[in-house]
Order: C-alpha cells, then structure tokens, then sequence
C-alpha cells in the first residue's frame, strides 16, 4: 500500500519550534513559506489553487485531507498556489464517485511537498499564540541547522509583493461577448468562481495584468470596473492603487474583494496591517451593517483595513464588520458606486448569504 512508503519530515518554524511528520508519498525535498492554517471542512482543492494562498505553508485543520479526491471542476486557477501542505490524516484512496483522481496524483502533478502524521491541533494552537510565521517543510531531518540558515533568507510577507507572480502575463476574454455590460477586471490573484459569478450576471469580462493602466482598462469601454482577491501586502501594489484613485475620481461602478478591498481603502488614504493570524475558514461570521443581518462567510486573508482610519474618513462607510474580532469585513465610498468586501462571496459557504453583492454590483452597472 503507499501509505507504507513514509519518509521521516519535519516542520521548522522560524523561531526554531519543530514538529514531526512523514512526507505523503514520494516526494522528497524542503519547502518555504509563511505558514498559516484554514478551518474549512471541506474545499482543500479550492483552497490549494486559490491564488491568494500563493508562497504559504497550508496547515488543515480537518483532521482528514483526500478523502473525496479532486475534481477537474474544483480548480481556482490553472494549478496548485500553495508552497506546501501539512495535514494530520492523508487519505490516498477516495470514496466520491464524481471525483477524477486522487489528491495524492494532483499534488504529485504539481509537484508539491506535503506531510502527513502531523498534530495538526499543536501547531495550529501554536500559531494561534504565536503568529503566522515563516516556516519550512522537509524531509531533510537531518539537515536542521542548514534548513535555519535557509530559512532565515525567506523574506517576510509583511512588504511582500505577489501579485505579479499569480497575474495573468496577457489580457483574456470570460463570458458571453454578446452579454448586456462589460466588466475591466484587474487580476491580482483572480478566482475563477469570481469570473463564473460576474459572467453568469449577463456581464462580458477583459481580465488586464496586475501592472495594467487605467487607460488599458477604459479603452475596453467597460460599464464597470472590478478588483480581485490576490496574495501578499496590499501596501506595495502601488499600481493597482493608482488605478482604484482614477476609477473613484471619475465616479465610475467599482467592485472590490479581498485584496482588492484593501487596495481600495489604500487609495483613499486608509492604512492596512498584517494580522496576528488571518482569517481562514469558510465558517466566518460577518454582520451587515446596513440590513442588521448576519452572513456565514469564507475567508482568507493575513492583511486588514485599519477600521480607526476608516471611521475617521467622513467619505467612507463601514458596510460590514467580522464578529469575531470587529475588524472591517466591508466598505463603500458614500454617493458613489464604489464598495469592496474583506471575504469571498462566490465560494457560497452560507451558502448563498452574499451572492447579493454580484448582484449589487450588476445594479450598479445600470444607472
């Protein structure tokens, strides 16, 4: 059986803190990365290829991972953006007949380093107390003082520019060409569900490189304009902020999620900080400010708008608050058609509580 084929691995963390576990299948090596944990029960795959996951170490805290295999369907970009996995229980055979393979195959095809027989729970309780920290995955074991000098290198997320390593090199087309509106989005991480919720809308899509000019976007003669999720530090995407300031001063429809909700409150004046922890999960509890109702939400972000800048700008509104911590989950310019979300309304955990926020922004597009 391949589960018998276990190599010893570790996980050092940046502050010398290691935990043991053995490496899944065959792969051999070391991996870097920020390491960080997401609650989600089921979505690994989703969570896997979602751009904003790009460079980090993806801790699951379900204690079972692969055992629904994958799905061709079930992808958020073109390949695996995590740097590494660590899970407790790896699952190498599946029991779901719609999948297409195993997990164990897709990871191999991507050629990502993951381990397994980790206590997960530990080192979850660990990063909680601790911080989301730098870390690697190896199967060196004994190779522990080189993985230290290696991992000293690492750069922290913190000022971390990664948009441009998940953009897309070359503007594309999603969705009907016929389609009533058309939407500039600019691509800073995108999710394909995020394009699939928009089209779906009856709305014709021109995706433009993280680095893209409002210029670029404005000669698609677009009714609107929308910003997307993505990895790292929201404060070095100086370019993207540039164009969030045009698209806002021309008092043009503007749609932002996640990093590209911190983008915006950056182009107007308002500060972001890396998080102790992040959120990620797809059980997140978010109020809306202006129904007064709350919505399930999934998230996954280690960036946040500062909410005492936000209450001090008298043209910004908080729209929506996380429950949890009241850190900012929501944000719209007053008499303007511009608002952002800090969570993913099109991964539905609720599962439909925010799909109403595609739905606004469609609105917003016909006035």
């Amino acid at each position: 059986m391949k589960y018998q084929k276990r190599q010893k691995a570790i996980i050092l963390l940046a502050d010398g803190t290691i935990f043991y576990g053995k490496a899944v299948g065959n792969k051999q090596g070391s991996s870097f990365g920020e390491v960080c944990f997401n609650t989600g029960m089921t979505g690994y795959q989703e969570i896997f290829t979602d751009p904003s996951y790009y460079g980090q170490l993806m801790v699951a805290t379900n204690a079972h991972i692969g055992n629904y295999g994958v799905n061709d369907d079930e992808v958020e970009s073109d390949s695996i953006k995590i740097a590494g996995l660590i899970v407790k229980n790896f699952s190498y055979e599946f029991s779901r007949d719609a999948a297409d393979g195993s997990l164990e195959d897709f990871l191999d095809k991507n050629n990502l380093l993951a381990i397994s027989d980790v206590d997960t729970r530990a080192l979850v309780s660990y990063i909680r107390d601790h911080g989301a920290m730098n870390a690697v995955i190896s199967t060196e074991v004994d190779n522990i003082e080189g993985l230290k000098k290696q991992l000293a290198e690492v750069p922290n997320m913190e000022g971390l520019e990664l948009a441009s390593k998940v953009s897309t090199k070359e503007p594309y087309y999603f969705g009907d060409e016929n389609a009533t509106f058309k939407v500039a989005a600019l691509d800073i991480g995108i999710k394909k569900n995020i394009l699939r919720n928009i089209a779906k809308r009856d709305a014709y899509i021109k995706v433009f490189p993280y680095n893209a000019k409002f210029e670029d976007l404005q000669a698609f003669n677009p009714d609107g304009y929308f910003l997307s999720n993505g990895p790292g530090d929201p404060e070095p995407l100086v370019e993207a902020q540039e164009v969030a300031k045009e698209i806002i001063k021309r008092d043009l429809p503007l749609f932002g999620i996640c990093l590209g909700h911190q983008v915006i409150a950056r182009a107007n004046g308002i500060s972001t900080y890396k998080m102790h922890n992040g959120h990620r999960g797809i059980n997140h509890p978010v109020k809306n400010l202006i129904t007064g109702k709350g919505e399930i939400t999934s998230q996954n972000h280690g960036f946040a708008v500062n909410r005492e800048d936000a209450e001090a700008n008298s043209d910004l509104e908080i729209t929506h608050v996380h429950l949890n911590d009241g850190t900012v989950a929501g944000l719209a310019i007053k008499n303007k058609k511009v608002f952002s979300v800090q969570y993913h309304p099109e991964a539905s955990p609720g599962p439909h509580d925010s799909t109403y926020l595609f739905d606004q922004f469609i609105d917003n597009l016909k006035t």
